[in-house]
């Protein structure tokens, strides 16, 4: 397993944009599927995008399609999710999970997860 750090959350304007991090630690982090979730207060965790070991592979939920960036950085053990044209209906607390075998928007696949960082869209 690894352990997950996320940060970058915060509060922002409808329209604005975040940078999302999530670090790593462990050397095989190259190894891993990375993924990112999000949960609402009330709601469901749900998927957001995620990527495969290289890079490669980058898959989105339909509701973020075409505002959301998923990356990494392998040499810094870290990837990120870059988000653009927030909704105040983006607000939710988001969390990054490791996945040892592939990339997946199905939360059960994932071995380790982060503690979460919140994000706030206002209207």
């Amino acid at each position: 397993q690894v352990q997950l750090i996320e940060s970058g959350g915060g509060l922002v304007q409808a329209g604005g944009s975040l940078r999302l991090s999530c670090a790593a630690s462990g050397r095989t982090f190259s190894s891993y599927a990375m993924g990112w979730f999000r949960q609402a207060p009330g709601k469901e965790r749900e998927f957001v995008a995620a990527i495969n070991w290289g890079g490669g592979s980058t898959y989105y939920a339909d509701s973020v399609k075409g505002r959301f960036t998923i990356s990494r950085d392998n040499k810094q053990n870290t990837v990120y999710l870059q988000m653009n044209s927030l909704k105040p209906e983006d607000t939710a607390v988001y969390y990054c999970a490791a996945n040892s075998r592939s990339a997946s928007a199905y939360d059960r696949r994932y071995d380790s997860w982060g503690q979460g960082t919140q994000v706030t869209v206002s209207s």
